[in-house]
């Protein structure tokens, strides 16, 4: 409903209750009553709508392009390298559909585009502690460096497509203690803290977190779920089966 329209149904609404007396029926006042509230209700809707699509179209082109890389990560990722072959990653770096459940259910009303800054940062230093641990001739890092850059011309269309002062502003207290650590000098970080991990399981990790959080570019492909909705045990078995 436009302001033009929307205008013009409250416009109608008040003449229509200020001639509706004694020569009109109470119920047609009640149905002009409600017209006026639905009219109301549509041009608050409208708006909302607008501003819960988070993901700009500008980003769906970066996004598939990223998605169809990420589709060869088992040939890359699983089979040139040695069988359960690990890398060290901070823990926080093991960033799964559960890793933003908790974070949701940790600070209430938690702004989508808050986790999205923090899986750009995440995933940053996750494909290039894959890559540095590739000799040059590895035959997967002409892909994983391939890989990156398709993931920072994604992070820069991301920074161009938002205002500089969402950038700006303050972090809630568990994502910003996150984001501290993550950035944290290597040889200050306690042994604790320190995972190993796969480097196909990382890249498994970018890709559905990627789903959830970019929902809007991905639901018209047919591969499409609810990677924020199904319950995570499902969710792999269904992975297995595809794999």
């Amino acid at each position: 409903m436009t302001g033009e329209l929307q205008t013009a149904v409250w416009y109608e609404c008040v003449l229509r209750s200020m001639h509706c007396g004694a020569e009109e029926p109470k119920t047609m006042l009640q149905l002009f009553t409600s017209v006026c509230l639905l009219g109301g209700l549509l041009g608050l809707l409208l708006p909302l709508s607008v501003q819960t699509t988070l993901t700009p179209a500008s980003m769906c082109p970066p996004l598939k392009t990223l998605e169809d890389s990420l589709s060869h990560r088992r040939r890359y990722m699983k089979h040139n390298f040695p069988i359960n072959y690990t890398i060290r990653v901070h823990h926080n770096e093991v960033f799964k559909l559960s890793s933003i459940n908790k974070m949701r259910l940790a600070v209430e009303g938690l702004d989508q585009l808050v986790l999205q800054r923090l899986w750009f940062q995440v995933n940053q230093g996750v494909l290039k502690k894959i890559i540095r641990v590739m000799p040059l001739r590895h035959p997967s890092r002409p892909y994983t460096a391939e890989l990156e850059r398709r993931f920072r011309d994604l992070e820069g269309v991301f920074v161009q497509s938002h205002p500089a002062e969402l950038f700006q502003q303050e972090l809630p207290e568990t994502i910003q203690d996150t984001w501290d650590r993550l950035t944290e000098e290597p040889d200050r970080v306690p042994q604790s803290s320190w995972r190993f991990s796969s480097p196909k399981s990382l890249l498994d990790s970018l890709f559905h977190t990627m789903h959830c959080l970019f929902n809007e570019c991905f639901n018209s492909t047919e591969s499409q779920q609810d990677y924020c909705g199904v319950r995570r045990k499902d969710k792999e078995k269904d992975l297995q089966l595809k794999s």
